[in-house]
């Protein structure tokens, strides 16, 4: 029996329908300005067309907005959608996995949020409340968090636990040196110098290009910065819940169960400074329908840049409690890969596997044994003929997996050999215990592999 109150059926915010037109109108305003850019004292034939169109999106809104509500009854969460193609979701409580709040600019600013339920399966199995009153949206997402546990009441310990951070000049600097910006800073230069000494009729176009480049590069820093400045990871009953956000903001709750790999990340310009970037791969984490792509990402940021001994410390809240010692790969496999073999490590325990790899980018990835769908041994002739072999864990979900690469062929027959009965052996295990606890952990974050790490 659910400890839910039964609620009425209950309609979103008035103004949704508009925030919903607005977010998604920056292409469609794009092409209806085209024409008035190319000719804009030749313009009168499409001007009702369009002022047509706009008022169809606009009128469309609004009945989306009429025929959607939600209501609890029963302990299950009901959602009704659609005018023409009606869609009912129905969620039990006790099946949410995660509660999350959107806040978009323009939401914001009228005092909006988005609440989306999550329960760990495809996108359709999801509920999305688009838009509600902020307060309303914190204290919904409470509540059904509470009612999943099918608690009546927050127990008295329930305050959130800071465990890391984002600061902000480090950020700044960090988001300037990654992600290809100081290339496409060069590339605008470039263009701006080639367009200074060719004839006048080439410099317009070569200035655009340039411009074009520059403008490209602003956008992605800004989408980073919007995302990521103001980052916090904090502890809850729930799990681990992740806040962010400078003009848009997210708060989104990460459950333990439903990490199933981590991953450390070193970009080449950051080496020098010591920082590394944090990530978790989370079970379901395909992108919805309506979703934005930024929150879509199976993979989730839980640090964008931290020092190496923070990531440490956060890894000791979410990693293993005994981290896999990464061995390097043979020497022969120089002949298979001779830039990248020094930084080709793996390692397995009872419970985790774990990897490096990467001479520009270094990552190192560890994903739970329990989490593992199946086990792969594959050889190339190469490989074939440097008695080397590379051994696969699966994980769901196509981004992320752990390859012992370019291991002897000796050792990789043994891992293809034990490593299944491992990981039946961890599944049982997690289903005793439970996802593992901060107060579990050791305190220490799992050792880097010398040579191999970030």
């Amino acid at each position: 029996m659910s400890s839910a109150p039964d609620l009425p059926w209950q309609r979103l915010h008035p103004l949704s329908p508009v925030i919903q037109m607005v977010r998604g109108a920056a292409a469609f305003v794009l092409v209806l300005a085209l024409p008035y850019l190319s000719s804009p004292h030749n313009r009168t034939s499409g001007d009702y067309f369009e002022l047509a169109v706009i008022g169809v999106a606009a009128l469309g809104g609004v009945i989306s907005w009429l025929v959607t509500r939600w209501r609890i009854q029963d302990g299950t969460l009901r959602v009704e959608t659609g005018l023409v193609r009606r869609r009912h979701t129905q969620i039990p409580l006790q099946r949410i996995q995660s509660v999350d709040v959107v806040r978009p600019a323009l939401a914001r600013l009228l005092g909006l949020a988005e609440v989306r339920v999550r329960t760990g399966v495809a996108h359709r199995g999801d509920a999305r409340l688009a838009y509600i009153p902020e307060e309303r949206a914190d204290r919904l997402r409470a509540d059904l968090l509470l009612w999943s546990r099918g608690a009546v009441a927050a127990p008295a310990d329930s305050g959130a636990v800071p465990l890391a951070a984002v600061r902000a000049r480090r950020l700044l600097l960090s988001v300037w040196l990654d992600g290809g910006v100081p290339l496409i800073v060069l590339l605008a230069i470039a263009f701006a110098v080639a367009a200074t000494v060719h004839a006048s009729g080439a410099r317009a176009p070569l200035l655009g290009a340039g411009a074009g480049w520059m403008l490209l590069g602003l956008v992605g820093i800004g989408s980073r910065l919007n995302s990521q400045l103001g980052y916090e990871v904090l502890e809850e009953p729930d799990g681990l819940t992740v806040r962010g956000g400078l003009i848009g903001t997210v708060v989104e709750t990460i459950p333990r169960n439903r990490i199933q790999a981590v991953r450390l990340i070193a970009p080449l310009l950051w080496r020098p400074l010591g920082w590394v970037r944090l990530e978790v791969d989370v079970a379901g984490g395909q992108r919805r329908q309506r979703e934005d792509r930024g929150a879509a990402g199976q993979m989730r940021t839980l640090l964008p840049v931290a020092t190496r001994r923070e990531a440490e410390a956060l890894l000791a809240a979410i990693g293993p409690k005994v981290a896999p010692v990464l061995s390097p790969a043979p020497r022969r496999a120089a002949g298979k890969a001779p830039l990248r073999y020094h930084f080709l490590g793996a390692g397995t325990t009872d419970a985790w596997g774990a990897a490096s790899a990467g001479r520009i980018r270094r990552v190192i990835t560890w994903v739970p044994l329990a989490k593992v769908q199946s086990v792969r041994w594959t050889q190339g002739p190469l490989q074939r003929r440097l008695r080397l072999a590379s051994v696969h864990l699966d994980i769901p979900g196509r981004r992320v997996g752990v390859i012992l690469r370019d291991r002897s062929a000796v050792e990789a027959h043994r891992l293809a050999g034990e490593l299944p009965d491992r990981c039946r052996q961890a599944r049982h295990r997690s289903l005793i215990e439970g996802p593992p606890r901060p107060e579990q952990s050791t305190g220490q974050g799992p050792p880097m592999a010398a040579g191999t790490g970030a």
